[in-house]
């Protein structure tokens, strides 16, 4: 038996309706807003928790690299060394030298960083009278955790959390510590520099956060250096974060300094209450449950009220409708009405004598749209072109302004040349196509201006086929890759850059590659290179890589394909790909 609904009244027909294309649909909707509302309340909420814990890290890490940049000066001052290894004759010659080569040095820093507790140069040069920031190095001091830590690691500077003495009684600081031996063959005593932080600074960045949990500054050692818990005697006793007890629904977040060589193996834990994360996930659910109710009854009364006067005008319209859809436009005969059917029924006799004029309208506007989407696309060709030229342009004068001051070469009337070459063609786009043979002209002025402007410092290959030589591509499209490659990547190294630009014909594409052997890209700034590509709208102040990137893209659409890899240290690789002949672009 056939399930029928001709003999169901309209207002069982729309009940009917309304279950099954308001009610269901609306829970349904609910059920999914609520899972995705609350998932997006509590990745903000970790997301914000990870910003917090992360401004708690940098701010540390800012406080120990002031101590760490302190004593890397004195480290390499070749004053304070002098006066630290002399042998004095007698007390009053080394206070002399004191007050004219180690006090200005020692106490320079002092007044400038307020964090900066004490610096302390312990030496076994026993001509020196101990004060003042010099002292002897004694049996107890041998003794102390930051001494013994010192010389039983590798590595300097080491940080580590110590208590003094003070008129105040005992205090703790986070002391560096390192070995004054850079002057290796003077090295007749032995040396060593301690840089105290005060705890108040340290906590200070701990105490101002506004997280609702339980914060711990571990060491490398696994020993909690810092910690917010009130009930906690981390101060006076050593405690292994292993050893505290965690709820099982706590929620558990780290931040590392592993980048860091002597806060490596250092992190900052967070214990989070499940709770108090979840608490505004919970607000959300209650505001879902709020919403979903007048969502369900409201429509539901209308439904009820409307349908005793909907059955007979409601057919007749959709038979009318019906003719539209087959084009036959024939207005509805019927008595003005001024409710809302009455209404649809005027406006549906009015649509149907506008209709044809409607289409001739929307096939003009549609027109008139991909036009302006065109002008859109050129205009923003030009602005990216002008971009482009300027940074280049600025960059090469740069150089060649540095290289004339510094010195009077003869060789600067061919690098001129070349500059010459180079400004005359980017200010010249009446041709917005260009073979590869005239690309790789200016790409070889750039190369002899770079390589005047690093020396030795930099090699390059340029390998091409044959058949690419003659290939059309877009003006000045691969040379922003060449100078990013040296701009960002030689030019930190300070030995052996060297750029390699290899152009290849692949089949029915042309394939570029750019590749050095510079400083690379981190992998979060990679990612934020990638990101940024993605964000075509906005072009912002950015030049370079980013244009050449969108005018290559605006030009091929889905035909250009774009590879970045790097590795921080190992260099970085630009590959782009082309069609090889215009009518592959056009088609």
């Amino acid at each position: 038996m056939n399930l029928s609904l001709n003999h169901v009244r309209l207002r069982g027909k729309m009940m009917i309706v309304f279950m099954l294309s308001v009610f269901l649909p609306i829970v349904l909707t609910n059920l999914v807003f609520y899972q995705v509302t609350t998932h997006n309340v509590k990745q903000q909420k970790m997301h914000d928790i990870s910003i917090g814990m992360e401004q708690i890290r940098n701010d540390f890490l800012a406080q120990i690299d002031v101590a760490v940049g302190i004593s890397s000066v004195l480290y390499t001052d070749n004053v304070l060394n002098d006066a630290i290894e002399k042998d004095y004759d007698t007390p009053s010659s080394y206070v002399d030298s004191y007050y004219t080569d180690v006090s200005p040095t020692l106490y320079r820093y002092s007044p400038i960083y307020k964090a900066i507790q004490g610096i302390t140069i312990y030496t076994d040069n026993r001509t020196i009278v101990g004060g003042g920031g010099v002292l002897p190095i004694t049996e107890g001091v041998r003794r102390e955790k930051w001494y013994k830590a010192l010389y039983a690691n590798s590595s300097s500077p080491i940080v580590i959390r110590n208590a003094i003495q003070t008129y105040k009684g005992r205090e703790i600081t986070y002391t560096v510590v390192r070995k004054l031996n850079y002057f290796k063959d003077q090295n007749k005593r032995q040396k060593v520099l301690k840089i105290d932080i005060s705890e108040d600074t340290v906590g200070s960045l701990f105490r101002k956060t506004t997280l609702e949990g339980k914060l711990y500054l571990v060491n490398g050692s696994g020993e909690i250096d810092y910690s917010t818990d009130p009930d906690l005697d981390w101060q006076n006793r050593p405690i292994r974060l292993g050893d505290i007890a965690t709820p099982s629904d706590a929620i558990v977040m780290e931040q590392h300094f592993n980048n860091v060589n002597y806060l490596r193996d250092w992190r900052i834990v967070g214990v989070f209450p499940e709770n108090q994360v979840l608490r505004d996930v919970h607000r959300s659910r209650n505001f879902v449950l709020y919403l979903a109710i007048p969502n369900i009854v409201v429509p539901t009364l209308i439904i009820i009220w409307f349908t005793g006067s909907l059955n007979v005008r409601i057919v007749r319209i959709l038979k009318h409708m019906k003719k539209v859809r087959n084009h036959h436009f024939e207005t509805i005969d019927q008595v003005q009405y001024r409710d809302e059917i009455g209404q649809l029924t005027n406006e549906f006799n009015r649509m149907t004598l506008q209709i044809k004029n409607l289409i001739d309208d929307v096939y003009l506007a549609d027109i008139q749209r991909k036009d302006l989407e065109i002008k859109r696309n050129q205009a923003q060709l030009h602005a990216l072109q002008s971009q482009i030229n300027p940074h280049f342009l600025f960059n090469a004068l740069e150089t060649i302004r540095m290289r004339s001051l510094m010195k009077r070469e003869s060789e600067t009337a061919r690098i001129i040349h070349s500059m010459a070459k180079i400004f005359r063609k980017s200010l010249s786009w009446e041709r917005d196509w260009v073979s590869v043979r005239e690309e790789l002209e200016l790409i070889q002025c750039f190369l002899e201006i770079q390589k005047y402007r690093f020396g030795d410092k930099l090699d390059y290959a340029v390998s091409v086929d044959d058949e690419a030589y003659e290939a059309k591509i877009p003006k000045m499209s691969i040379l922003p890759f060449v100078e990013n490659a040296s701009i960002h990547g030689i030019e930190p190294l300070k030995e052996g850059g060297r750029i390699e630009l290899d152009i290849r014909i692949a089949g029915t594409e042309l394939v570029a590659t750019v590749k050095d052997n510079g400083a690379g890209i981190s992998e979060e700034r990679l990612e934020a290179i990638r990101r940024l590509l993605d964000q075509e709208e906005t072009m912002g102040d950015h030049v370079g890589i980013r244009n050449a990137y969108f005018r290559l893209k605006l030009l091929y659409r889905e035909r250009f394909d774009f590879q970045l890899s790097s590795e921080a240290g190992e260099g970085t690789v630009v590959r782009i790909r082309l069609p090889r002949h215009l009518e592959e672009i056009e088609g």
